[in-house]
């Protein structure tokens, strides 16, 4: 569902190529349930409703919000897709596509009767002649989608996924992160996922497991979809943008079913055991210093890889031992979810089922070992299995053969995110601060310069919840404090392992006091700790080149007061206070508190 009440605009879907319209019509049908969540167009920026009169990037809609996407949120009608149309989004500077989020679950007959609904009253408040009331009926309609999205799901169960379906229409790569936070203020890990996405079509599946690590799915929560680049405009096409819960993949046959079972179904991951399949040898009689790699063996594995077939390992053996000879074999990083242990095969190849979120039919297991062939077959009659004195017919099975593309060659690197954000969700726990350190924050400092100018005024222009001294600069005055040798100016930008923030700050220095005049920092890095690590930074820098106390204005208010505690985390005591301006200072020869969280990475600025 989208805001259909506000967006008029639709196009042909003949402006897609056949393949990437097929792409998206290939759920159509299938057995799942799905939400229904109410997209709409938003701003990583947004301080509502100072920056409708402060911003020079601002809009107007019809109903008076910002318009981010170039055209808004264009409808290719597209019957043979799962939701019976496609979204064509062209993602303005900060555009950002957003929504309350619930996991409540409608078979895909009342999803799609629904999104049907949603769009005949959409087009029936566009008729609206009268503007006044054309404006009210557009914000109570979004306004009573968004009550309902964010009201607690009717049923129990949760979503086996959430997915996305997207096409990338651009020559190159765009970055897209999808953003989950819960709304309650004391909850501060979200969950985030940045996806590649190479020109081409992409469905997306992000396991329910990641998610509810770090979200609580039947409390109010958001969810945001937003492109990497600040070069300028990004085109995407969406379809499904949902929660679903899909049909169980190993449900026993009925006869019918099995009667009619496609022998050739294909393989998505190999199997592989270790002694005399994968090498020569065995590992804990002859040592890892004797076993030699089976002819070809490493060729195939990459091979398969290129075709987007994963790899994993169902062997009995000593779970440190195997890895090092797997890595002495430079064969690691192929292979995904290894099951290594003195456990029944059988139960290791259900856990690489399990964890890789496929069917066990579409795994196909390797073993030089007829009984262990046979064990796995009794208890997991779905499994292919081939005996390895065949290993070599592999790369040639029909079952194997599949289009090789951008998205199959990416595919290994997708699993091993979501290895790493299994690992994260395990391991965290509530430890905050060790979260933030997985994240490798990187803080980056350089002064303002006539190239950076604009962003800089664009941030004064728009930051309130954490704008410490409430000015907003004109761009001439910008230029002047460029042109002040006592006024020395830092620009900040940041970035983690799920992506890059761009400019999300500004700082301004008089540094004859030395005295920190203004900083303001985007909400986008809210609770990340990198104002803590810039106030950090600087206060060193000017305590040691001065040898003289720091000082800080701050203008209180009832915005940015929460984010102003960071003074007070980092011991900075109130002196005085002058019409509504705190005077703050940090003595010399005290300690400047640094938890060490977040990399600062600082640009010198070039000698006149």
């Amino acid at each position: 569902m989208y805001e259909t009440e506000i967006n008029q605009l639709t196009e042909s879907l003949g402006q897609l190529p056949p393949e990437i319209v097929h792409s998206f019509s290939e759920l159509k049908g299938q057995n799942f349930s799905r939400t229904v969540l109410p997209w709409s167009e938003h701003c990583t920026e947004c301080v509502w409703p100072t920056c409708y009169q402060t911003c020079d990037l601002y809009s107007a809609r019809p109903d008076g919000k910002c318009r981010r996407f170039v055209d808004g949120m264009v409808r290719l009608d597209s019957p043979g897709s799962a939701n019976e149309y496609l979204l064509k989004i062209r993602f303005k500077q900060w555009g950002k596509l957003w929504t309350p989020g619930n996991v409540r679950m409608f078979e895909a007959e009342a999803a799609a009767k629904r999104e049907k609904n949603d769009h005949r009253v959409g087009k029936l408040v566009q008729l609206l002649s009268v503007a006044p009331l054309a404006k009210f009926a557009v914000q109570k309609r979004y306004g009573y989608k968004k009550r309902i999205a964010s009201a607690a799901a009717n049923r129990p169960e949760l979503p086996t996924s959430f997915l996305i379906e997207c096409h990338n229409p651009e020559s190159r790569t765009v970055r897209l992160s999808l953003t989950m936070r819960s709304s309650n203020e004391r909850s501060k890990m979200p969950f985030q996922k940045l996806m590649e996405l190479t020109p081409g079509f992409h469905r997306v599946r992000v396991g329910i497991e990641e998610i509810i690590a770090f979200v609580d799915l039947q409390e109010p929560f958001d969810i945001e979809l937003v492109p990497n680049d600040e070069a300028g405009e990004t085109t995407l096409y969406f379809g499904l943008m949902d929660f679903v819960k899909e049909a169980p993949k190993n449900l026993p046959a009925t006869k019918d079913e099995d009667k009619n079972k496609d022998k050739n179904k294909k393989i998505k991951c190999v199997v592989w055991d270790l002694d005399h399949t994968l090498w020569e040898g065995i590992l804990v009689e002859d040592g890892v210093e004797k076993l030699k790699l089976k002819p070809g063996v490493a060729e195939i594995i990459e091979s398969l890889d290129q075709r987007g077939i994963l790899h994993s390992v169902a062997s009995k053996n000593n779970a440190d031992e195997a890895m090092a000879a797997i890595a002495k074999f430079q064969l690691s990083e192929y292979f995904l979810y290894p099951q290594i242990s003195w456990q029944p095969k059988s139960q290791a190849i259900k856990r690489i089922a399990e964890q890789l979120n496929i069917g066990l039919d579409s795994l196909l297991f390797v073993d030089d070992s007829a009984f262990e062939l046979e064990e796995v077959k009794t208890v997991c009659p779905e499994v292919r299995t081939l005996n390895a004195l065949r290993y070599r017919e592999i790369t040639d099975m029909k079952e194997c053969q599949v289009p090789v593309t951008d998205e199959s060659r990416q595919r290994r690197k997708m699993y091993q995110v979501e290895m790493s954000r299994q690992n994260i969700a395990e391991s965290f726990g509530n430890d905050y601060m060790e979260f933030l350190r997985h994240c490798e924050i990187r803080l980056n400092i350089k002064p303002m310069t006539e190239e950076n100018l604009e962003r800089v005024h664009e941030l004064t222009q728009r930051t309130n919840q954490m704008n410490f001294s409430g000015n907003r600069y004109d761009r001439e005055v910008l230029r002047q404090i460029l042109r002040n040798p006592d006024l020395e100016s830092h620009v900040l930008s940041c970035e983690d392992r799920f992506g890059s923030y761009g400019v999300i700050g500004f700082s301004l220095v008089n540094r004859r006091e030395p005295r920190m005049t203004d900083l303001m920092f985007s909400c986008r890095v809210q609770s990340k700790r990198v104002e803590h690590a810039f106030l950090a930074h600087i206060m060193r820098k000017y305590m040691t080149e001065t040898g003289k106390d720091f000082y800080a204005d701050y203008r209180k208010t009832s915005r940015n007061a929460p984010s102003g505690k960071v003074f007070e985390d980092m011991g900075m005591e109130e002196i005085e206070v002058n019409e509504g301006v705190s005077s703050l200072v940090f003595r010399k020869g005290r300690e400047v508190p640094d938890d060490g969280v977040i990399e600062v990475i600082v640009q010198e600025p070039v000698p006149a």
